[in-house]
């Protein structure tokens, strides 16, 4: 059974950093692709980031390109999204997200991803 848990959101003011973390459990693959979401109330889950482990290439939606890195420790199972040049407009929950050994297409698909954390909150004030 695969899990994914998510940490290290919170609460930083404008122009501030977050590092927040995913923990995969119950993975004996490297999965091909690896993503990170973010949900504001109101709004529609939308793609952040994401990993592709065959290319070795990663993707940045427009709003976060230059200011979040993702970058993931295949042997500690963890995915990390590096967020600076913090905006209000970032504040959301964040979610981690597995694709399950298929592609998650790019840019990625939400479709394609099959395992999901519990999300985070970050704040940005």
């Amino acid at each position: 059974q695969v899990q994914l848990v998510e940490s290290g959101g919170g609460s930083v003011q404008t122009g501030g950093s977050l590092q927040v973390s995913c923990t995969a459990y119950g993975y004996t693959y490297t999965d091909v692709c690896m993503g990170w979401y973010r949900q504001a109330p109101g709004r529609e889950r939308e793609a952040v980031a994401a990993i592709y482990s065959v290319r070795g290439t990663t993707y940045y939606s427009d709003s976060v390109k230059g200011r979040f890195t993702l970058t993931k420790d295949n042997a500690k199972k963890q995915v990390y999204l590096q967020m600076n040049s913090l905006k209000p407009e970032d504040t959301a929950t964040y979610y981690c997200a597995g694709s399950g050994g298929r592609s998650c297409w790019y840019p990625p698909e939400i479709g394609r991803f099959t395992y999901w954390g519990q999300g985070t909150q970050v704040t940005v004030s």
